[in-house]
């Protein structure tokens, strides 16, 4: 197969990644596209990605010798930073015992415990292996529970590759979804509603439209998918008051938010009830796990004591819950959340001060300890809003930064995490950062 291209030319040529480069040939004869998945390829930005070698609380290591600060954090599970020594003394624990049991263990009552204490809307919850399978059997909950087939989704939401929920928008504002993949049937698609995100009156049309129809309106209470998009203020709110009146499921995915936004998510930030939640990333401590919960009266139509089946040989693996319980310990020291919340707020000030500068289009969004600098000249309010950013500016600034010791989400259309591990001394190295890239590329 043809040779890829090397990583392109910077302006710092002392960054060079001759071993990743090599890696990266390798592993593209035997993966597609060279990684495991597409979040990790270059493809928004050019080049080639660096392999990792490995990493310690708020950095990264890779095969060439380069050391990053981190704002990625696995895609959000890390936290308390990499290879924290609580987490990783309680992984090697559970390891001694076995890896794998396919049977009880009495870890997966301590974390659903602790889920359902910080959960306002979980009275039981199952574990699964990935947030894909969390918001696919969230879904399949909802259709058996209400008897519904229809499911409402918003433009930008990503909940995983589940065949019914890749879909895109079509021309008008909402509309059925079509597949946005080779191998996603139209039947896959076709009982899959679209609307903006923060259009409260898009969804109240459409369940106006399909009434006795739809079994739940599904979002990301804040979104992280096409950059960190925060609802508008009455938009949860008015998504809760048309599904109670329309007898239709409120699912909330917080693969990201749950744990990371407050110690109980975006329903206990913005005072919320969904009826189902996904969760997952930062439950598994970096680990494989992911979750679904709601009420006990939904949940208990759950396979073995309901009729609604879903399974997982991993579901519940000892390393995994070993890891999510010891993490979820450490979210409980005190001001946990304030510590986190005020570094991510001098981030993102120092980052919107540095754009201001360079007078580049800009702006910054952050709900917590999540962020992301848009290279678009007003709020990002939704997917078309996002759409407008200037992706090429965003890949120049990205490789200045990586150039620079900073590891960005490798795309402008997914959000940053900062985590407890990251230094003020850190964030300081980011913003100055920051300052020189926005300069370069302004320039």
């Amino acid at each position: 197969m043809p040779t890829p291209p090397p990583t392109p030319a910077l302006s710092r040529p002392d960054f060079q990644l001759p071993r990743s480069h090599e890696a990266f040939v390798k592993a593209s004869r035997v993966i597609p596209g060279g990684v495991n998945s597409p979040a990790r390829a270059f493809g928004a930005v050019g080049g080639e990605p660096p392999f990792m070698a490995r990493a310690e609380g708020a950095y990264l290591y890779d095969i060439d010798d380069h050391k990053y600060i981190d704002y990625i954090g696995s895609w959000g599970p890390m936290i308390v930073g990499h290879a924290h020594p609580e987490v990783r003394k309680a992984v090697v624990e559970a390891l001694e015992l076995g890896s794998s049991f396919g049977a009880p263990t009495v870890r997966e009552i301590e974390i659903a415990e602790a889920v359902v204490a910080a959960s306002p809307s979980i009275e039981k919850v199952r574990f699964v292996s990935s947030g894909t399978e969390a918001a696919m059997s969230a879904v399949r909950v909802a259709r058996g529970v209400t008897g519904r087939d229809k499911i409402v989704k918003m433009a930008g939401c990503y909940h995983g590759h589940i065949d019914a929920l890749l879909i895109q928008a079509g021309s008008a504002a909402t509309t059925l979804g079509t597949p946005n993949s080779p191998g996603v049937t139209k039947g896959a698609a076709a009982d899959t509603l679209l609307c903006p995100f923060n259009d409260a009156q898009a969804v109240a049309a459409i369940l106006e439209a399909n009434k006795g129809q739809v079994a739940a309106v599904l979002l990301e209470p804040v979104a992280g998918n096409m950059g960190l998009v925060p609802p508008k203020p009455g938009y949860l709110e008015s998504l809760r008051e048309l599904t109670e009146k329309h007898g239709t499921l409120l699912i909330f995915d917080e693969v990201m938010t749950g744990f990371r936004l407050s110690y109980g998510g975006a329903q206990e930030r913005f005072g919320i009830t969904p009826d189902l939640t996904a969760l997952g990333k930062i439950i598994g401590g970096g680990l494989p796990a992911a979750a679904y919960g709601a009420s006990s009266r939904i949940m208990d139509q759950v396979s073995p004591v309901g009729p609604i089946y879903q399974a997982g040989t991993l579901s519940g693996n000892p390393l995994a819950m070993a890891a999510g319980l010891s993490t979820l310990k450490l979210l409980r020291e005190p001001s946990f959340y304030d510590r986190l919340e005020a570094r991510s707020a001098r981030l993102a000030e120092g980052l919107e001060k540095a754009a201001h500068d360079a007078r580049v289009p800009h702006i910054v969004q952050r709900v917590g300890s999540m962020l992301t600098l848009f290279f678009h000249d007003g709020p990002v309010h939704d997917y078309e809003d996002a759409k407008r950013s200037d992706v090429a500016l965003f890949g120049r600034f990205f490789w200045e930064m990586l150039a620079r010791g900073v590891y960005l989400p490798c795309s402008q259309f997914e959000a940053a995490f900062v985590s407890a591990a990251h230094t003020e001394a850190d964030v300081d190295h980011t913003i100055a950062a920051a300052r020189e890239s926005l300069a370069a590329i302004a320039g």
